[in-house]
């Protein structure tokens, strides 16, 4: 009901009562005057009825006011609900004008920006349209400069021929002929000349071969990086490498054994690392990854063993470019590939496939030169330091690991013996071993070939990976920070928390005793539990 009618019948209900009241009151004092004509019997019924009627009254009148308080209270309630519900609608309008304000303001600057590009458009267009002018200009101007000058050039070649009484084709024909009687001439004598010395200094003569063979082969040397870097597409990419609290960095670093740097270099990382072959694996892993854009531990995992499948490819590739540079053939797939490796090893700072090549084309050039068997001299040369390729997984002198790999997989003794004596660790026996020796010396000893400093770093790298190696349970070992760090990955199976730590002070004291360093190196001994299960 509606609470205008609620009240408006207790204000109708309340005033009869009122008037009901006002008739009691009369009544009675019409009665104490003592009407007549009433019988006491009537008096006592009207008293009767006006007593009915007053407590009719009350209760009404209580009723009313019951009805009116129910109805004040809903009013109440009804007010501050809509004042509740105005207060809401006038925060949300201020809410809805705050986003219409930020909106304009917004949209202001957008316009703001196109009308800037707009501008900025126009003057580039205005400015290629200036230069299309000036180069149309310019082209036009070249070509009446160019038809001047054939003119002219037909002028002086008119009164040329006028002048000699012969024409163009054959003056030509005949400077030809004159110049090449007078080389004839000439070279006869040079060579008559070069003969004569050749048989009177036969010393003269075999130097000129060995200079000739470096000169011929003679390649620009630069010495090996230890960091590679890598361009990115944009700095945020930074911040998906390292991970949540380092977490991917962390990872990449376990996983590659290469140090990854981060620094503010724009869009681009470092990666710092002495082993060639571990950091090009890593860079391609990163590359991958970058590409990619998914970058989380397992995803590091599996690109690095793509990208260690895809840098042993590139070994095999580049040991037969190798043999096809040198035109030898039948060799066994397994040397091929140790050949290929040696293209990421570098020997005082010379890349060693480099070396093999350059010393082997020496090799054949001086062969050549005696009448031996070129072929046999290249395979000798290029094999010579083959074993290089293990020196870190075998120990021994890199010509006796190279002598023992070729005579295992089939090579003639005579290569054999030229590699193992390269360095006269066995007595020389053969011309093939003292040519081969020639070879290695004089590519090696050629200004700027070789840097022993960078070697002695490298060296001292390798050792430090190979101290820690050498304890059981450790399954890798990386060197990095330029050798003031070593990581040493343990296999959570065989070593416990107690004995990595003692891993960590005997590697620490071994490398103490053992070499020479600056500053100080710090061992960090890593033991990681792994669980995985498929749900299926």
């Amino acid at each position: 009901m509606d609470p205008v009618v609620v009240v408006i019948l207790a204000v109708a209900v309340v005033a009869l009562a009122m008037m009901t009241a006002v008739l009691v009151v009369l009544l009675r004092h019409i009665g104490g005057a003592g009407p007549k004509g009433l019988t006491p019997e009537q008096e006592a019924e009207v008293s009767a009825q006006l007593e009915e009627a007053r407590r009719e009254a009350a209760g009404i009148r209580a009723k009313a006011q019951d009805d009116a308080g129910e109805v004040l209270r809903k009013s109440e309630a009804a007010v501050e609900a809509a004042a509740e519900m105005r207060k809401e609608v006038e925060a949300e309008g201020k809410v809805l004008k705050y986003e219409l304000k930020e909106l304009r303001a917004d949209l202001e600057r957008r316009e703001n920006r196109l009308a800037e590009r707009e501008q900025r458009l126009d003057d580039e267009a205005r400015r290629q349209a200036d230069r299309a002018r000036k180069l149309a200009e310019t082209e036009t101007e070249l070509a009446d400069r160019r038809e001047d000058l054939e003119r002219v050039a037909e002028e002086r070649k008119a009164i040329l021929e006028r002048v000699s009484g012969l024409t163009g084709d054959q003056a030509r024909a005949e400077l030809v002929r004159e110049i090449e009687n007078q080389a004839k001439r000439e070279a006869a004598l040079i060579v008559r000349e070069i003969e004569s010395e050749a048989r009177k200094e036969g010393e003269k003569r075999a130097t000129k071969i060995v200079t000739l063979a470096v000169q011929r082969v003679a390649t620009e040397q630069t010495a090996e990086s230890v960091v590679s870097v890598l361009h990115l597409p944009g700095d945020e990419m930074k911040g998906r490498i390292i991970g949540r609290e380092g977490r991917n960095i962390r990872a990449f670093e376990s996983t590659t054994g290469v140090n990854l740097i981060i620094d503010d270099t724009p869009e681009a990382v470092l990666l710092s690392c002495f082993d060639p072959v571990r950091r090009e694996t890593a860079r391609l892993t990163l590359e991958k990854l970058v590409l990619d854009g998914r970058i989380h531990p397992q995803r590091i995992e599996e690109a690095h063993e793509r990208s260690k499948a895809e840098v042993q490819e590139l070994c095999v590739r580049a040991g037969e470019d190798a043999l096809v540079e040198l035109a030898i053939t039948d060799m066994h797939p397994e040397l091929v590939t140790l050949l290929g490796q040696l293209r990421y090893r570098t020997s005082y700072g010379q890349n060693v496939l480099g070396h093999l090549i350059e010393s082997a084309h020496i090799a054949g050039i001086m062969a050549a030169e005696l009448r031996l068997d070129t072929t046999l001299l290249k395979r000798c040369t290029l094999l010579h330091d083959i074993g290089k390729a293990l020196t870190h997984e075998v120990e021994g002198s890199h010509a006796l690991i190279g002598a023992e790999i070729a005579r295992r997989y089939g090579e003639h003794e005579d290569v054999v013996h030229a590699i193992e004596a390269h360095h006269n660790e066995v007595e020389v026996k053969t011309v093939e071993a003292v040519l081969t020796q020639a070879a290695d010396a004089i590519s090696g000893g050629r200004p700027g070939a070789r840097r022993e400093s960078l070697e002695a770093y490298v060296k001292r790298l390798e050792r430090l990976e190979e101290i820690a190696t050498s304890y059981e349970g450790v399954e890798k070992v990386f060197a990095m920070q330029a050798g003031r760090e070593i990581r040493v990955m343990v296999k959570p199976g065989s070593v416990d928390d107690i004995q990595a730590q003692v891993i960590a002070r005997d590697v620490a004291k071994q490398i103490e005793e053992e070499l020479t360093y600056p500053g100080q190196i710090r061992i960090t001994v890593v033991r990681e539990s792994r669980a995985t299960e498929f749900a299926r």
